[in-house]
């Protein structure tokens, strides 16, 4: 069922693809007055060959499902990438390519998956792109244990000398190697060059050795000699056992003649003399954006090789269907990544009814939303005991078994979030990472990407405040919450209690345009008053009235969130009961889904006239966009200490006592 490999092209046609490759980027990057045009112009015949003769794609349906992935993980090379899929015939007109990097194109400075036809993965921030990859050999995997004898792809990437030395690269290729993903190809850019010079002035490891050390297959070639470079593509499929790092070396800015081998081609345009010193060497016309004639009929050759490759391979998924009726139900629910119409009431009717730690009511919900969703997967950082989030009744992926959904991600917590990124991306599976709260700093970036290309995934953070305890500042979350919400496009839950918990795990099971975070605490929280059924229905909304004032109007709203949500209904309890003071408790457990909602609802839940107060047992700067200048913030806006929780509570002012003798001091002073 391979695609096949295309022969050699003539060397004049593969001459002038080349050059057409490189002068495309060339010429989008002086129109722009900005870019990268070295490594185009330096990695534009590895790109070839792979992509005239290997890749298996269908440039007429970008999400064919068998169809190879290409990454670009140096993502300020996006020139190069334009290009392929120009001449490929992915839906990028010449016109997008002369708007490179203008408001409104398809071409931005570095790849976007959302924006531009068959582009894999977002990528820019350098190593991402290198552990999104192995994500997505991991899922390959997955998807060929769970559906045998469907799926033959491969997962290529073009890969820079920034890539590997970025951490969460060796993290990544760690874990790549430990799995053998034998499935996964890496072209590695080796130009000797970086942004600013040489790369020995900081770099000179032997690169082959440390991915040998961790498991890959290595293989030195010249990247500019096309009989090389198909020999190490041969050699790198035609084994199974290893991932394969094929180190091309290369030169940046290959062709220009003056800033061949420079750094000053990395960066920054070549300029107009340095432009036509290149046209003359190569023997390239003064028209800009040229693609001559020969050059569209060969890619379109290959484009009619890969749609027919296509529709063998759709009879192929017919044949199987019918050959595996008892898979085949669960390849459509993967391939939809289903989850059921009901699966918020499904949850509400089976909540524990304990109180527990919101990481442990939220584990046992995980539970219930895995036995009724094949596509969830996930794994944690070595902390599976204490997030409470391995998938029970599953294996654990190794290399060789790829049939369970529990992934061990070993201590990697960078390579985490990205490997998670990849495969969400690859498709079919909604992926779950899991650790400490705090550690949610060495993820920021994965999950900053998540939010930025639409990417849906859930990442579980536990141990979520000072409330930690004996641990200390170190561990102890207290901007964490806030520094998440900061992120655009990522949903931020920290609910309070079982219903809650189903409420958010409901919400992360079935988004589909970016990523949501579950914010859960290591200590236990109490049931909150009212119905769990109806509650958990409110809480769907992001923020809802738990205690209603009892007549009259409020004259006070405290808005809170997770484990403080109880200490804020006992406060108001007593400041009713104590002073007559007519109060409302606002349980707010997600501020992204709330904002969503209309303002007629936000306001029959925060009304216009109250006092209004926040508790929450973090950072407190973003709760005044809803308390207004007279309002009162109660919270933590310093780092922890080292002492047991209840301790911090009360030195922290976090207790019911304190939070009720500071309501009322504020409020008899105002």
């Amino acid at each position: 069922m391979n695609s096949p490999i295309a022969p050699a092209a003539p060397t004049e046609i593969t001459e002038l693809s080349v050059n057409t490759i490189k002068f495309l980027a060339i010429d989008a990057i002086e129109a722009a007055k900005s870019g990268h045009p070295g490594l185009p112009m330096g990695a534009a015949d590895v790109a070839f060959v792979l992509w005239s003769r290997y890749l298996r794609h269908d440039p007429t349906d970008p999400h064919w499902r068998d169809r190879d992935r290409f990454i670009l993980s140096p993502g300020h090379g996006s020139g190069l990438l334009y290009a392929l899929l120009h001449l490929a015939g992915y839906d990028l007109p010449i016109e997008e390519i002369k708007r490179f990097r203008q408001w409104g194109s398809k071409t931005p400075g570095h790849p976007e998956v959302h924006l531009t036809p068959g582009v894999e993965v977002t990528t820019g921030p350098l190593g991402q792109g290198f552990a999104n990859g192995v994500g997505m050999a991991m899922a390959a995997k997955m998807a060929e244990a769970r559906l045998p004898g469907l799926f033959h792809h491969r997962i290529w990437a073009l890969v820079s000398d920034g890539d590997v030395m970025e951490g969460v690269a060796y993290e990544a290729a760690s874990l790549a190697g430990h799995l053998k993903l034998g499935n996964l190809v890496y072209i590695y850019d080796d130009n000797r060059i970086t942004l600013d010079g040489s790369i020995d002035e900081a770099f000179s490891e032997d690169v082959a050795r440390r991915f040998e050390a961790m498991g890959w297959r290595t293989q030195h070639i010249d990247g500019h000699d096309h009989a090389q470079i198909a020999a190490a593509y041969d050699a790198a499929i035609a084994q199974d056992e290893k991932p394969t790092l094929i180190l091309a070396r290369t030169h940046i800015g290959h062709g220009a003649p003056n800033k061949h081998d420079t750094h000053k081609v990395h960066g920054e345009p070549l300029g107009k003399d340095e432009v036509q010193a290149t046209r003359k060497a190569l023997g390239w016309p003064e028209e800009t954006f040229v693609v001559p004639d020969a050059v569209r009929a060969h890619f379109a050759a290959r484009a009619k090789v890969m749609s027919e490759a296509h529709a063998q391979w759709s009879a192929h998924e017919q044949r199987w269907l019918a050959d595996h009726a008892d898979r085949a139900e669960l390849y459509r629910s993967l391939c939809d990544r289903a989850v059921p119409g009901d699966l918020l009431e499904t949850l509400l009717a089976k909540l524990p009814p304990t109180n527990d730690a919101t990481r442990a009511l939220a584990g046992s919900i995980e539970q219930m939303v895995a036995a009724v969703m094949p596509s969830l997967v996930g794994g944690d950082a070595d902390l599976g005991g204490s997030t409470k989030t391995p998938i029970k009744d599953s294996g654990k992926v190794s290399a060789g078994h790829f049939e369970g959904r529990n992934l061990r991600f070993g201590i990697r917590e960078h390579a985490m979030g990205s490997v998670a990124n990849g495969i969400a991306l690859y498709g079919m599976f909604v992926p779950f990472t899991a650790t400490f709260l705090t550690f949610s700093d060495y993820m920021r970036p994965p999950i900053r990407l998540a939010g930025l290309s639409n990417t849906p995934v859930v990442h579980v953070f536990t141990h979520d405040s000072v409330f930690l305890g004996e641990d200390g500042p170190t561990h102890q979350s207290v901007e964490h919450v806030s520094a998440l919400r900061l992120i655009p496009n990522v949903d931020v839950w920290r609910p309070a209690d079982s219903a809650e918990c189903a409420a958010a795990w409901a919400a992360a099971a079935t988004r589909r345009d970016g990523p949501t975070e579950l914010i859960l605490s290591r200590q236990k929280v109490e049931v909150l008053p009212g119905d769990a059924t109806v509650r958990g229905r409110h809480a769907a909304r992001g923020g809802y009235v738990l205690v209603r004032e009892e007549s009259g109007a409020a004259e006070l709203v405290i808005l809170s969130t997770g484990s403080e949500v109880s200490v804020a209904v006992e406060a108001a309890r007593r400041l009713h009961a104590e002073d007559g003071i007519q109060v409302r408790v606002v349980s707010m457990p997600c501020l992204e889904v709330f904002e969503r909602q209309d303002a007629a609802y936000r306001a029959t839940v925060i009304p216009a006239g109250a006092k209004r107060a926040s508790f929450e047992a973090g950072r407190t700067g973003l709760w005044w966009r809803y308390l207004g200048l007279d309002g009162l913030a109660l919270g933590v806006d310093t780092f922890g200490a080292s002492a047991p929780g209840p301790v911090l509570g009360d030195k922290y002012g976090l207790t019911a006592d304190h939070v009720t003798a500071h309501l009322r001091a504020w409020l008899r002073g105002s």
